[in-house]
This record gives C-alpha cells, structure tokens and sequence, in this order.
C-alpha cells in the first residue's frame, strides 16, 4: 500500500524538466553570486574603519547573510606598511594599502626565480635534462627529482657565497647595527662577485652596450641588472658545452646499434629499444651520476 500510494503522488505531481532545473539552480546561484559581490565591492574602496562607520564592508555582508557579531569584533583587512630604509629621515621605500599589498606580494612571487638565477642552478638544472634526453629514458628520472638533486648540487656549489652573504649581511642586519635595505645591498655584494667570476667578459661587453650604459672605471659599477642577464646568457652556453660533451658517447652507442641492426636486416626492430640497456649499462659502469656531480660541482671553481 506504501508503494502504492507513493507511484500515485509521484505521478500526480507535475514533472520538471532536467534543463529547467538546471536553469532555476544556475540563475539561483548567480543572483546569490551578485549579490556578495555587490556587497563586498566597498572593502576596495574604503579602509577598515571606514567600513565599520559607514556600515558597509564584512558587518554588511554579515547582516546580508544573517550572522550575528559584534561590529568591534570582527577580524577587520590587514594593515600593510612597509618601510625599507630611510626611517629615520623618512626616505627610502614604503609600501602601503593595497597597493602596497599587490607590490610585496608580486615581488614575493619573483624572489625565488631572481634568486636561482644568481646561482649555479640554471647550468646544472639545463645538464641534467639534457643528459635525461641523451640516455632516452624519457621519464626516468622523473622531472621533480631533476630539480631536487639540481638544487641540491647548487647548494654545494653557491655554499662559500652564502657563509659570506651571512657573515656580511645577514648577522648585522639581525643584530640590529644595519636597515633593511642596506642588508640587500650588502647581500647582493657576493652575488655579484660570483657572477662576475663565472660569467665570459665578451658576455658582459655585449649586455652593456645592448643597455647602453655609460663607460664604468670597474666591474663594481656595473649595474646589477646587466651582471645578471650576461651571467644567465653565459650559463646556458657553458651548460649546452657540456650537455654536448655528454651527448657524444650515448650517440656513438645509437650509431653502432642501429648499424649493427641494418646489417642483420631487422628493420622492424627500433635502434634506440636494443640502445637503451646499453647506455644505462656504460653509464652505471662508469659511475655517471659520481662523476657528472663532481664535474659540475668544479666547473664553478
């Protein structure tokens, strides 16, 4: 009977279809959607206190929603101000606001990237790819553990440029003796004399006159920017040197093999399927991953 009388209410009440459904369920969530947004649009234009004098802001959307708070009570948009240098005679770099927010955090994101790039990581990250491309392993190994060991050899390798950037910049700045911004210009003193000491001088011609900058009396003169564009330019040609020197034996191996294979008359079968054990085998044999290691650790010396 129980069934009975559900098929019955079933049938009786009016069906929907699936796409009008659809259409009352999306334009419902749309207006909810407006709605918020309409009601958040005055945390942009106005500060926080603004915000709680004028109504408008969280205890808005709060009252638009029906939570109950205390106006005082809510946990308002942090305050950003930032001031790098000069705070004594109100010089310097300060960020404020918004804006000030959007700047720090946009600058946040580039560090690591301006970081690795006044480092040995661009030579040793671009050799181990091209090696992983010489042994035709494809996804062996995976990308992931390239840049892990890649960061880690650059680590052994930029070690005596950090104990210096700690010692003269680092230590002070912490001991309160130097502001902020005379940390990171300090800071980048042995960044600069390690890409200068790694980096070809015909590099360094060329980028300065690309900027054209005025002669200098010394390399300490030469503007950063341009020290750092001619050491990535000399890296990724150093790198491609040595990822060639690396390409050579694993190509003589392809060789030998697809010849070896042309005259037996197996045309079916792929060279580089019977040449892969065998670079993996030469290249364990010989102690690549040691030697590679040890070679891009003193090629920076």
């Amino acid at each position: 009977e129980a069934r009975t009388a559900i098929g019955a209410a079933t049938e009786e009440a009016p069906r929907m279809p699936g796409a009008v459904r659809f259409q009352n369920v999306l334009g419902t969530a749309f207006r909810r959607a407006s709605v918020l947004a309409l009601l958040a649009l005055p945390l942009l234009f106005c500060t926080p206190g603004e915000a709680l004098a004028t109504g408008t802001g969280l205890t808005a959307v709060q009252q638009q929603l029906g939570v109950e708070g205390d106006p005082e009570q809510v946990s308002m948009l942090p305050r950003i101000d930032l001031q790098l240098g000069g705070a004594a005679d109100g010089e310097g770099l300060r960020l404020t606001g918004t804006v000030g927010a959007v700047v720090l955090l946009g600058f946040l994101t580039l560090l690591p990237s301006l970081v690795l790039l006044m480092t040995g990581f661009t030579r040793i990250l671009v050799v181990l790819h091209i090696l992983r491309q010489a042994l035709g392993t494809q996804g062996a190994p995976p990308g992931h553990l390239v840049a892990a060991l890649a960061l880690v050899l650059t680590g052994f390798v930029m070690t005596p440029t950090l104990h210096e950037v700690h010692e003269v910049a680092l230590e002070p700045w912490l001991a309160g003796e130097i502001d902020e911004a005379q940390m990171l210009e300090q800071a980048a003193g042995p960044f600069r004399q390690f890409m200068l000491d790694t980096t070809r001088e015909q590099d360094v011609v060329t980028f300065m006159d690309l900027s054209s900058a005025s002669p200098v009396a010394s390399v300490d003169e030469i503007p950063l920017a341009t020290v750092l564009s001619a050491f990535v330019a000399s890296e990724l040609r150093t790198a491609f040197q040595i990822g060639f020197m690396l390409i050579l034996p694993f190509l003589v191996i392809d060789l030998v093999v697809a010849s070896t294979l042309m005259s037996m008359g197996m045309f079916m079968l792929p060279p580089a399927m019977v040449a892969l054990p065998c670079k993996v085998l030469l290249f364990v044999l010989v102690d690549g991953w040691s030697l590679l290691a040890q070679s891009l650790i003193q090629s920076f010396h």
